[in-house]
């Protein structure tokens, strides 16, 4: 499937392929950014279901639920890609309920050079559905769309800068 619009973020990381791919294979870990009340997410936060493969296999499910200025939000995503320790893509499942994106395939790639990665995080995504949802996901789609892959990627870089050499 191919979406009208794409984001990513690009870092490289101290970290080899490995280390890397194992920190960020955690759905719950690298979507953080979600679960916390934030400025972009309106002071609202995501919480996170997660099958028996907890987002770590090809066919797991990976639910997301919570609330954003008084309105319900979800999403339902499946993997549909794990290549480690190099790549990992899931995508929606059906229609998602939220305010400025709808269905999206996002994921990260791992370039692997040594001791170090080059990481690169990306979504590709559609406005959502709705008349009002085309029109608010035209104006704030694309930023949400950037502060997440940037999120996703200088969560990682500043988790691996952290760590003891």
């Amino acid at each position: 499937m191919t979406h009208a619009h794409s984001a990513q973020a690009v870092v490289a990381v101290t970290a080899s392929a490995e280390t890397l791919f194992g920190y960020l294979d955690d759905p719950a870990r690298l979507n953080s950014h979600m679960q916390e009340s934030s400025m972009m997410m309106l002071g609202g936060r995501m919480s996170y279901g997660f099958d028996e493969a907890r987002g770590r296999a090809v066919g797991s499910l990976v639910r997301m639920e919570g609330n954003v200025l008084g309105l319900r939000l979800s999403v339902e995503e499946v993997i549909v890609e794990r290549h480690p320790p190099l790549r990992k893509t899931w995508e929606t499942l059906g229609q998602p309920n939220l305010l400025v994106i709808g269905a999206f395939r996002m994921g990260f790639e791992i370039d692997a050079s040594g001791q170090s990665s080059r990481l690169r995080v990306f979504i590709d995504y559609d406005n959502p559905d709705s008349v009002a949802g085309r029109i608010v996901g035209a104006i704030f789609g694309p930023i949400y769309a950037h502060w997440c892959v940037n999120r996703m990627a200088k969560d990682a870089l500043a988790k691996f800068s952290n760590e003891p050499g």
